[in-house]
């Protein structure tokens, strides 16, 4: 009986203790278990927290972009109306180039017109310059035939004897001896010509004749009673150069012709 009894006494103490060890055991499964769920909530606020950061941080940019969305939108706008703009002042520009060149393209037609027309009359012309320029070359011919030489007062051979313009042009032409026209006045300065002077003294219409003075070398030389068309000689110059002058016109108290010098002669005084 004793025996039974201690059993007894002994089976609610093992339960106890069996209580108590799991208990123990629950409380330290508690704690880790909150431990761990602590851990848990701490990792999953950091995550929480860095996930509202990242959302703040989007929502900035987002924020951002809709404005840059907005300021390209409204620049992509302007820039339309520009377009617009220029493509509207261009299309008028064409427009107003296109009316001047047809403007211009008419004026030069009608330029094209006259020119042909001109050109026309200058073919009309040239065939009545060319018939000119024969009987010009006919008349210079005939001229130059009329030329004539003859012995000058110092008995010196003259060349050719001019007793007109156009005979004196041709003599101008030939280039062998330079010409200088001139006209003499009675009573008025003599008249300096290529390094010499001349002054008239006495004029004869009725009868052809004249009478004139050549100052040459500090010497004056009187050439007295002088034919029309008759030449007239004389030295002059370091290099004693033959100069020859001709009257071809004597009226009264006046005469005129020229003065022929060799080419080396020096150039005319100037009045």
């Amino acid at each position: 009986m004793s025996d039974g009894i201690e059993e007894v006494e002994r089976t609610p103490s093992g339960v106890f203790i069996g209580i108590v060890g799991f208990a123990a055991l629950a409380a330290i499964a508690a704690l880790i278990w909150s431990y761990s769920l602590q851990t848990r909530l701490a990792t999953t606020q950091k995550q929480l927290a860095a996930t509202q950061q990242q959302n703040e941080q989007l929502a900035m940019k987002l924020k951002d972009t809709d404005a840059r969305l907005r300021v390209t939108s409204e620049s992509a706008g302007l820039t339309q109306r520009q377009l617009e703009s220029r493509a509207n002042d261009l299309l008028r520009k064409q427009q107003a180039s296109a009316a001047r060149l047809e403007q211009e393209q008419a004026a030069s037609q009608k330029q094209l017109g006259a020119v042909s027309g001109e050109v026309s009359n200058v073919k009309t012309d040239v065939g009545g310059v060319k018939v000119d320029v024969a009987q010009t070359k006919t008349e210079l011919a005939s001229t130059e035939a009329k030329l004539q030489s003859a012995m000058g007062d110092l008995g010196v051979q003259s060349g050719l004897i001019a007793t007109n313009g156009k005979e004196l042009d041709i003599l101008k032409h030939k280039g062998d001896r330079n010409y200088y026209e001139f006209t003499l006045v009675k009573g008025q300065r003599p008249t300096p010509l290529s390094g010499v002077s001349l002054s008239l003294k006495k004029a004869d219409s009725k009868h052809s004749r004249y009478t004139l003075v050549v100052n040459a070398d500090d010497k004056k030389i009187e050439k007295k009673n002088r034919n029309l068309n008759e030449p007239i000689q004389f030295y002059t110059g370091r290099n004693n150069l033959l100069y020859e002058l001709v009257v071809n016109h004597i009226d009264k108290n006046r005469v005129s012709g020229y003065l022929s010098t060799p080419k080396e002669a020096p150039q005319p005084f100037k009045p």
